[in-house]
């Protein structure tokens, strides 16, 4: 049976430090069950920003940061930060004097790590706070990473599967290898690819942002592509379908409806596995690695 390592972390800070606005930050390192084997990390906030890059070592890395970023971003202006403590001073004096004690935590930071057969998932409590991640994993190492409000995602020279959903903020890849799907609501999407699996699907999409990914030149792909209020630019020497958009054909209550399918469609060196990319709102650029 493999064993299953946990690690807490839970940081208590006082009031003096929320006064003075200093970020909260602390640092663990996980041992993998094999470190000669690839890995795979699982990360998802609520509210903050998710870096992972690769280092040399074995382990896993993880830095979080939370305090005055955090405290700024959920809870608006400096004045209003001033206020809300003004007022937690005034309620904290009235209640010391009717002898009562605060025994609550003041803006701690509260941080999981859990580790099984190489697989990394991290926790935190960032639905209460901004937390900002960095984290450094060994070169082969698959992620699923996720945030909701605010922050951007970015990875940085990892070759694995990579799954990456943004709702509120940008997705960049940067020298990432393998495979990946990538999906933000109003964010764009900058991908870099040094090389990719031959036989994996991949997809792209956003609802507001562009979409701005780059490939090896022998890469061997069918594409997929659409934006509604945009454009589409590749440097690749592309075979595009030129046949008529497909039309659907739908009736309900005796309302007929047609919608036609501006799906753009075509193959990259004679074609392979099926890249779909979707912008409601921005370009779609594909380009190809050394083009000019």
């Amino acid at each position: 049976m493999k064993t299953l390592l946990t690690y807490i972390v839970l940081l208590i800070t006082p009031v003096a430090t929320l006064l003075a606005q200093n970020p909260i930050t602390e640092e663990l390192v996980i041992p993998l069950s094999d470190p000669a084997k690839p890995g795979a990390l699982e990360v998802g906030l609520v509210n903050g920003s998710i870096k992972v890059m690769t280092h040399t070592g074995k382990d896993v890395v993880i830095e979080a940061t939370s305090g005055a970023r955090g405290m700024a971003k959920g809870e608006g202006s400096k004045e209003k930060i001033k206020e809300k403590v003004k007022g937690d001073n005034t309620a904290a004096s009235e209640a010391q004097s009717s002898g009562m004690r605060r025994i609550t935590p003041n803006n701690g930071l509260e941080l999981t790590a859990e580790e099984r057969s190489n697989r990394v998932k991290v926790s935190t409590n960032s639905h209460a706070k901004a937390v900002d991640l960095t984290i450094k994993v060994p070169e082969r190492f698959s992620l699923k990473l996720s945030s909701v409000n605010g922050g951007t995602i970015s990875v940085e020279n990892v070759k694995g599967e990579l799954e990456v959903d943004n709702v509120n903020g940008p997705i960049e890849l940067t020298n990432v290898g393998g495979s990946a799907v990538a999906n933000t609501i109003n964010g764009s999407i900058k991908a870099t690819f040094t090389n990719v699996n031959a036989n994996t699907p991949m997809a792209f999409s956003t609802l507001n942002g562009r979409i701005d990914v780059t490939f090896p030149p022998n890469m061997k792909a069918n594409v997929k592509m659409k934006s509604d209020r945009g454009d589409i630019y590749s440097d690749f020497d592309m075979d595009i379908d030129k046949s008529q958009p497909q039309a659907t054909r739908s009736s309900q209550s005796g309302v007929y409806r047609v919608t036609v399918e501006n799906w753009v469609n075509g193959k990259i060196n004679g074609g392979g596995p099926e890249i779909m990319m979707k912008s409601m709102q921005g370009n779609i650029y594909v380009r190809k690695a050394g083009g000019k």
